[in-house]
């Protein structure tokens, strides 16, 4: 598949739940009202999206949510997925609090890696950022993927100036004693929220680097993961990468090759804007005709936009929140 502009788009991200066991700051509001379940695609439904999408040649697709582990039969899913004739990769971003209990089983289920949220060491602070979760049960669940066999797990940081800039270097310390790769990212003004000014915590993937620098010396690399992350290499450990997410500062959208795929069955063109196309009707409406949905989707390529206009101020620009947009 090519978008107008002659991007190669062979990535997609699932949500396969808008629903979390965590309330993070920056993603949702305190008391979110989730979708009625008849509004959620069906596992049948997300596999036969799925399967549509790699017969047209997407190569690598990431589930994610809301929490995509508190989704009832997702090992299954994955089992079914990974099996898709062409698919080369099947991922997943967590946050890390069930897979004490399904690192396992996700690994003997074919998941090939692993995204973990963690975004403080304080397991006070953590509980303030999350305002639900328990750091310790997180860390058990980073630590249950690694004894699985996962390899190459990413860690992600949302960096919040004056709340976890100051943890930067001793998240960074853990993932390398981990031998995980990190990525930091600055965080999207997706959906409204009360709970901070999103100008005012605006932390760049420069300060980040300056930060690190302190410590570590960073080394750029050109290597990629089909995703936005730009990379870097730590001299002092180099088994891991550290990945910078900065959609405000360095925007990724020349070389983006990835749509998402909403919980409730919307087909994301961009992050940033709300181009979109409803392939859940189409679904449901063509019960048996996969004819159908591959023109849906390959007529959605024409309508991607060439970029995000993010900026630097607290009005909403998108009022979906990050646990509907799939990652």
């Amino acid at each position: 598949m090519q978008d107008s502009y002659s991007r190669k788009i062979d990535y997609l991200r699932i949500s396969v739940t808008d629903r979390c066991d965590f309330r993070c700051v920056y993603c949702m509001a305190e008391d979110m009202q989730f979708l009625p379940r008849a509004r959620i695609l069906t596992l049948e439904e997300i596999e036969a999206l799925a399967a549509q999408f790699v017969a047209l040649g997407t190569r690598k697709i990431r589930l994610t949510g809301g929490e995509p582990l508190v989704r009832a039969g997702i090992v299954g899913l994955c089992e079914r997925l990974k099996a898709l004739p062409g698919l080369q990769e099947l991922c997943m971003t967590s946050n890390g609090s069930q897979l004490g209990k399904l690192a396992q089983p996700l690994f003997d289920a074919g998941l090939d890696r692993l995204n973990i949220s963690l975004d403080s060491l304080d397991p006070a602070l953590f509980r303030e950022l999350t305002r639900t979760g328990d750091l310790h049960q997180v860390i058990a669940g980073i630590d249950a993927a690694r004894a699985a066999g996962f390899r190459h797990t990413k860690l992600n940081c949302v960096v919040l100036k004056g709340r976890n800039d100051h943890e930067i270097n001793d998240l960074l310390q853990f993932a390398l004693d981990r031998e995980l790769d990190l990525t930091f990212i600055e965080e999207m003004p997706l959906g409204t929220i009360s709970e901070h000014s999103r100008a005012e915590a605006f932390f760049s993937s420069e300060q980040v680097r300056e930060r690190i620098s302190e410590r570590y010396t960073l080394i750029s690399s050109a290597e990629s993961t089909s995703g936005p992350s730009r990379y870097w290499r730590v001299a002092e450990a180099p088994h891991s990468r550290i990945g910078f997410i900065s959609p405000h500062s360095h925007n990724f959208c020349a070389t983006c090759n990835r749509v998402r795929l909403t919980a409730e069955g919307r087909l994301l063109l961009c992050l940033g804007n709300e181009h979109s196309a409803d392939l859940k009707a189409v679904l449901r409406g063509h019960p048996g005709q996969p004819h159908k949905l591959e023109k849906a989707i390959l007529a959605a390529m024409a309508i991607k936009p060439w970029k995000h206009e993010f900026r630097l101020d607290d009005e909403v620009q998108v009022v979906r929140f990050m646990n509907m947009t799939g990652g």
